[in-house]
């Protein structure tokens, strides 16, 4: 009798626990769950002062995705729906507080990789910039207002905008801008 009740205690505990997950994953905002379909990797620092190593990557055998991560970086060529980008760090100024610089010249550290169908694109300016409101997360500089993909390809295919690029199986899956003063 006691291995029945026991038994049977369990069965309801899992099956609430079951359906409250399942509540929660249907009231998740259309952000959060697609940011959930990746894992969750570190970010470095915003503003770092050095350039991110990739000591997985062989840079000989032509431009190709970069390893699975978050990279401070900017794209600097779309091309269909591939994205080239590279690795970018901030450099302290004399007379304002600094700006990103990429690579040297003729360095080949380059990265290319398919934009995902539902890349979450966090801008740091409004889906329309023109409106000159910044849309930064509270107490930082990081985008906070999803756009579209579109429009993550037309802004980025015009100018390099420092952002945090995240890739998962080989494609972007998410780009957060960063804010520049």
């Amino acid at each position: 009798m006691r291995g029945l009740l026991a038994g049977g205690a369990a069965v309801a505990v899992m099956l609430t626990s079951g359906v409250a997950a399942q509540a929660a994953t249907a009231t998740r905002p259309a952000a959060v769950s697609a940011a959930a379909a990746f894992p969750k990797y570190k970010a470095p620092k915003t503003f770092g002062t050095t350039f991110q190593a990739d000591p997985q990557h062989d840079f000989t055998k032509g431009i190709h995705s970069r390893h699975d991560g978050i990279l401070r970086g900017w794209v600097t060529y779309v091309r269909g729906s591939v994205a080239e980008y590279e690795p970018i760090k901030w450099k302290k100024g004399t007379q304002t507080e600094g700006y990103f610089v990429g690579r040297p010249e003729g360095d080949a550290m380059a990265y290319a990789s398919p934009i995902a169908k539902n890349v979450v694109f966090l801008s740091a300016y409004g889906c329309k910039p023109s409106t000159g409101n910044l849309t930064t997360g509270r107490n930082n500089s990081l985008g906070a207002k999803r756009c579209s993909r579109s429009v993550l390809i037309k802004r980025h295919g015009d100018h390099r905008q420092p952002a945090l690029i995240t890739v998962h199986k080989g494609k972007i899956v998410q780009v957060q801008e960063i804010f520049t003063p």
